[in-house]
């Protein structure tokens, strides 16, 4: 065991873990059991992987101009940077995120995260230079690991660091899924169904233009998502506490940001006005505004799909593929799992829309304590719209199944179908069809034989799927 102290007191340690005082202090004082994203915990030490790089040249180049050790200014063994750059980078690859202990939800504006993520690096540093965890004499948490940092830089910095990563990833399966619904559109492009209006049905349509209105959506989905890392590319780092740069030499402040740019392959860039951009997080509302409209586009998308295959529906010509048993007791039944899955993800997004938008307005004067809490709904709902996507593609779109015989039977069978017939035969006449229909329950052809309203081939060629969705109609189009 090994022992630790800090201001407040002391606390004893297993020798073998690598966090610190500081973070048992967090894990007590915050018992929630959600864990912290992983793609910040990476995030954090790629992110502190840039400033032990620019330190370690800002100390190198001030030493051939001055003698450091006369002048007032605590340095970092060059050995001891070395060893936590490459702890840093064992750490952006995951390692050791079992000693990772602050929990999701936190206070104190992300020192804990800063803290628990320092303490880790050190104790690992100490260990590849030979010495055990807790020799701070050698390599401090806060003196060495923390070198020209501050959590108020660090910690949103890595955030925004994380959330491009996540959103190029989204972008990806914003596209698959788009790319899914566009080989529907395509398949089925002249396959007719009932379009409705207000859950009554309407007029004719197909299902080629029903997955073109989801096709369009998901393009401006991707469009937009493609644009977020403008939005949320500026940080703050090298600002430290406020945004003033106060305790870290010039020299760090130029340079590091463009280290993380290096090492990320990311578009980050130094703010203009670090203090802003230390107190603002109206980024993060923006982008997730843009999340939360893919949320609405891919939520209405399934719940359609989900009706149309209902037994609610009636005889339905779309079938979704059967992917798991839907009941303990009810044999042969099968639900529509991943449509609820979908809606399920979308509505916890919107929860987080609501969380970041209050808690980025609670911001009070220079920093936004509630950081820790905006950036994990960020990221979870990152997650969970990737997972929403991928599962949409590739468990419900890519397998599902159109009938096209049972499609057309349906709406020739539907009064709805009357509505092509007003340029040719007037309302009222289209209305006494659609009634004779219903009533009688025959199709439009039976009906026609009936009425005698049209010549039966005239109707025929009114009624193919190009021209029932050909997009108005011209004067040419009503000569017999």
């Amino acid at each position: 065991m090994r022992r630790e102290k800090d201001f407040i007191g002391d606390i004893e340690l297993d020798d073998n873990v690598l966090y610190g005082i500081h973070s048992v202090r967090a894990h007590d004082n915050f018992p929630d059991d959600t864990s912290f994203h992983i793609e910040w915990y990476k995030a954090m030490a790629l992110t502190k992987r840039a400033c032990y790089l620019a330190a370690g040249d800002f100390f190198s180049k001030a030493s051939q101009k001055y003698d450091l050790g006369k002048i007032n200014i605590r340095t970092v063994r060059s050995d001891c940077l070395a060893a936590l750059e490459e702890s840093a980078l064992e750490c952006g690859e995951g390692k050791h995120f079992e000693h990772f202990i602050v929990p999701a939800v936190s206070g104190g504006a992300g020192t804990s995260i800063n803290m628990n993520v320092n303490e880790i690096l050190a104790n690992r540093a100490l260990q590849k230079l030979g010495h055990k965890p807790g020799e701070y004499a050698i390599i401090d948490p806060i003196e060495d690991a923390n070198v020209f940092q501050s959590t108020n830089d660090v910690v949103p910095t890595a955030l925004r660091v994380a959330t491009m990563q996540l959103l190029l990833v989204l972008e990806k399966s914003v596209n698959d899924l788009r790319a899914e619904s566009e080989v529907l559109e395509k398949n089925y492009r002249n396959t007719l169904r009932i379009a409705y209006t207000q859950m009554q049905e309407a007029v004719p349509s197909t299902f080629g233009r029903l997955f073109s209105s989801y096709s369009d959506a998901l393009s401006r989905d991707w469009w937009r998502v493609s644009k977020c890392l403008e939005r949320i590319k500026v940080v703050n780092l090298g600002g430290t506490a406020i945004g003033t740069s106060i305790a870290v030499p010039r020299y760090f402040v130029t340079e590091v940001v463009a280290k993380l740019q290096q090492l990320s392959g990311l578009p980050v860039t130094r703010g203009e006005n670090l203090s802003e951009a230390t107190s603002n997080l109206d980024p993060f509302v923006e982008v997730h505004g843009i999340l939360k409209a893919h949320a609405v586009n891919i939520e209405k998308m399934v719940s359609d799909i989900r009706l149309l295959a209902s037994d609610v529906h009636g005889v339905h010509s779309l079938s979704i593929p059967k992917k798991q048993v839907g009941s303990s007791i009810m044999p042969g039944k099968v639900n529509p799992v991943i449509p609820e899955y979908v809606i399920s993800c979308a509505h916890r997004v919107y929860s987080n829309d609501q969380l970041i938008t209050q808690l980025a307005a609670q911001g009070c004067l220079e920093l936004n304590p509630y950081l820790p809490v905006i950036g994990h709904a960020m990221l979870e709902s990152l997650k969970l719209l990737i997972s929403a996507d991928n599962s949409a593609a590739t468990n419900l779109l890519h397998g599902l199944v159109i009938d096209s015989g049972t499609a057309e039977a349906e709406v020739m069978s539907s009064p709805s179908v009357t509505t092509a017939l007003l340029p040719f035969i007037g309302y009222k006449k289209s209305a006494e069809m659609a009634a004779y229909m219903r009533d009688s329950g025959i199709n439009i052809f039976e009906a026609n034989k009936k009425l005698g309203y049209i010549k039966e081939e005239r109707l025929k060629e009114i009624l193919k799927p190009e021209n029932l969705v050909q997009g108005g109609y011209r004067l040419q189009d009503l000569e017999e």
